[in-house]
């Protein structure tokens, strides 16, 4: 429910001020509200972001971003928020959170990204991002109770496997689709986000048979998922090699972290 309810929830937003604060035309940390409700976001392609997409295709396709990183820290909190308060955070994380992040490293105007700062598909914008305010929402809330006594297990393998599946397939489109077009950019961040989630999980499989003697499911759905977590900002960027050895480490530092 907390994950449809942010789709619905972040949709609405996405269209009446998200989208004109992440990539609005103003400079430093946010948009501005000058495309407050899609106002001057039509069809015809738009060369400041979209190339030869029309503008509100891109919109859309970042309304994805938008949704999916407030949901990423849901895990960090499960049963332990009550859900108007759920609500109100997304709201108001959303607002004060994401957009300037996504306008300050993708938006044109962004301080980061006149500085240099690269993200291809959303490594920072939404990995780094979610993975903070996790953290710091877990903090804030504290441990569960009797966490040391009884801690939560995976409870359903074959959703597991699953969900790491469609993860694993719609990476391509977040990855791929934001070269913005079908060229050579878009086929290398596909193939080097297959490398990179494909690295990942046998690295992971391997040290858990050396170290437990045996391979695990959820271990190697584990290591996929960390190397296309890892690979997000470099992949378009990156070759074949790099995202073999980026696929590596991103599995070496989570399981023997």
């Amino acid at each position: 429910m907390q994950c449809f309810i942010t789709l619905c929830i972040l949709s609405i937003h996405w269209v009446l001020i998200g989208y004109s604060l992440s990539f609005g035309p103003g400079i430093g940390f946010w948009g501005g509200f000058e495309w407050t409700g899609l106002r001057g976001v039509g069809t015809e392609p738009f060369t400041g972001y979209a190339g030869t997409i029309p503008h509100q295709a891109f919109m859309i396709f970042q309304a994805m971003f938008a949704v999916i990183t407030p949901a990423l820290i849901i895990g960090a909190f499960a049963e332990r928020m009550k859900f108007s308060a759920f609500i109100l955070f997304t709201i108001i994380w959303a607002t004060l959170v994401y957009d300037p992040i996504c306008h300050s490293i993708w938006g044109i105007g962004g301080w980061l990204r006149q500085l240099g700062a690269l993200d291809f598909a959303g490594g920072i914008v939404v990995h780094i991002n979610a993975g903070i305010a996790a953290l710091i929402t877990s903090i804030v809330i504290g441990k569960r109770k009797n966490l040391d006594h009884s801690p939560p297990i995976p409870h359903n393998l074959p959703f597991v496997v699953l969900g790491t599946a469609l993860l694993w397939f719609g990476w391509f489109g977040f990855n791929s689709g934001s070269a913005l077009a079908a060229n050579g950019i878009a086929v290398n961040a596909f193939v080097v986000t297959n490398t990179a989630a494909a690295t990942a999980g046998l690295c992971w499989a391997i040290i858990e048979w050396l170290r437990i003697g045996k391979p695990t499911m959820f271990g190697t759905a584990s290591g996929a998922i960390a190397g296309l977590a890892t690979i997000t900002p470099a992949a378009g960027f990156c070759r074949i090699i790099p995202s073999i050895i980026i696929g590596f480490l991103a599995s070496i530092s989570v399981i023997w972290r």
